[in-house]
């Protein structure tokens, strides 16, 4: 059930089976122990009993808030209701962050067992999978996977021949980021606007047609079935103190092994970037970490050696999120980073507080009016006290966490917002005389035609017409192009 992958480092219970079975065969599945858990579970167990094996686990929600997810169930199954639903958001919205998508396109059938597991705890016969519609791939192996359930007799009436019953839905989702939020998701889900609504009540006791819901994410379920079979005290056995289990974790940026890891709660961000991730492309320097993405923060040199857990990241100033994680080399502007997550989510803001709808717009103008070097050092001071006033303020996730990327490079990177403030960054490329030999690679690769020279003569960039693509400083051999 369980694989160590390359080293010690890695150890997979969510991506268990992808890569090692066909996604669209249940019999691969049923092979590696698949629908094993549910036997388990309906023959053996009272839905208090599953409960408390996931409250002893102390698995907590990957999707980036950290619940305890046992403790989630056990509320919604204290709810007297006729009805009662499932929900598994698999709206990954993140820039950068693909790990709900890879385990449902590899392993559908964990996350079909694991509602059905959730659904008997909580007493729920009705599931929803929320996906939003651009993982075509991952729609097409959950319907396949969801028929063949049926046929097995695993979704449906009387399920094991006890007197349990449970279906599943697929529900696809616009793409809209803050529908990763419960309450916005829920709404959507019910055809209407995908806006978060205040709590309390929370879904556990009003959610998808005001009856209790639960809500977990995609890696959440994914590591359930393994619980049910392996127990509390295995799982217990991984992580750290507060934080159990593993994590999974999208490397993107300038790292050279780019994908999916999967380690113990606690490996340190060196490990990951470095013996995982091979460390950084062209061995240039480590500049800082993106985790959390859009609502996270950077890491800088002096932290990674900090174990990953929720609140070791949290003390540090970012958070686990997710799972995005996004390297960033010394070539990286900090300024241009935040203003990149805030063009993202000012643009998602579903705009029903006007913190969120109006706060992320303002923020972003600043930062665009210092990067277009017509700022001044009074932005800086505003965009600090607008960024903490938006953070408190919102209704949602989403807007409580906008500001988290412009105040954390701010404070680790100040310096690189001032050089904009004072207009003493340099925006565009130059050559360094004594070093240009003439060569011409620079002005044939160059997109604009800003550079001129002749062969074997120093040649100039007209920085008016530079637009700082880069394209000139790869190609030089001997190193004589000046970075911005």
């Amino acid at each position: 059930m369980d694989t160590v992958v390359k080293d010690t480092l890695q150890y997979r219970i969510a991506l268990r089976n992808c890569g090692l079975i066909n996604p669209e065969n249940i019999d691969d599945y049923i092979a590696v122990k698949g629908y094993e858990a549910l036997a388990v579970t309906l023959e053996q167990y009272t839905p208090k009993k599953v409960i408390n094996i996931v409250k002893e686990s102390h698995l907590r929600g990957r999707g980036g808030g950290g619940f305890p997810t046992g403790i989630k169930w056990e509320l919604t199954a204290r709810e007297q209701s006729d009805e009662k639903y499932i929900i598994c958001n698999a709206d990954e919205g993140d820039p950068g962050a693909f790990m709900d998508r890879s385990i449902l396109e590899g392993d559908p059938h964990s996350v079909i067992e694991a509602m059905i597991i959730a659904g008997y705890a909580i007493g729920a016969s009705k599931g929803y999978v929320y996906i939003r519609a651009e993982y075509p791939l991952a729609i097409d192996r959950l319907e396949t996977a969801i028929k063949q359930a049926k046929s097995y007799g695993f979704l449906g009436n009387n399920i094991f021949d006890s007197n349990f019953s449970f279906d599943l839905e697929l529900k696809l989702g616009a793409g809209a980021f803050v529908c990763g939020e419960e309450t916005a998701l829920i709404n959507s889900l019910q055809g209407l606007r995908g806006e978060p609504t205040k709590k309390p009540p929370f879904p556990s006791v009003s959610g998808f047609r005001q009856k209790p819901t639960n809500v977990n994410n995609v890696e959440t379920f994914a590591n359930i079935p393994a619980i049910i079979l392996k127990g509390s005290d295995w799982f217990n056995a991984i992580g750290t103190d507060h934080s159990k289990g593993t994590k999974v974790f999208a490397l993107a940026g300038k790292i050279n092994n780019v994908g999916l890891v999967e380690v113990p709660m606690g490996t340190t961000l060196r490990d990951i970037i470095y013996e995982i991730g091979g460390g950084i492309v062209d061995d240039k320097q480590f500049k800082a970490v993106q985790t959390g993405g859009p609502s996270g923060g950077v890491i800088t040199e002096e932290n990674l050696d900090t174990p990953i857990d929720y609140e070791s990241i949290r003390n540090i100033g970012s958070m686990m999120g997710s799972g995005g994680m996004i390297v960033l080399d010394e070539d990286d502007d900090m300024v241009e980073i935040s203003k990149f997550f805030l063009d993202f989510t000012q643009d998602e803001s579903c705009g029903k507080c006007t913190p969120c709808r109006i706060g992320t717009k303002r923020l972003y103008e600043i930062l665009e009016r210092l990067t277009n070097m017509e700022g001044s050092p009074e932005d800086l001071d505003l965009l600090e006290e607008l960024a903490q006033n938006v953070k408190d303020s919102s209704l949602c996730g989403l807007g409580q966490s906008a500001p988290n990327p412009i105040l954390s490079t701010i404070d680790r990177f100040r310096e690189e917002y001032e050089a904009y403030a004072y207009r003493t960054k340099r925006t565009t490329y130059a050559i360094d005389d004594n070093k240009c030999i003439g060569c011409t690679k620079c002005s044939r690769v160059c997109p604009v035609d800003c550079i001129t020279g002749e062969v074997k003569q120093v040649h100039v960039i007209n920085e008016a017409n530079c637009i700082a693509c880069g394209a000139c400083y790869n190609a030089c051999p001997v190193d004589a192009i000046i970075k911005p």
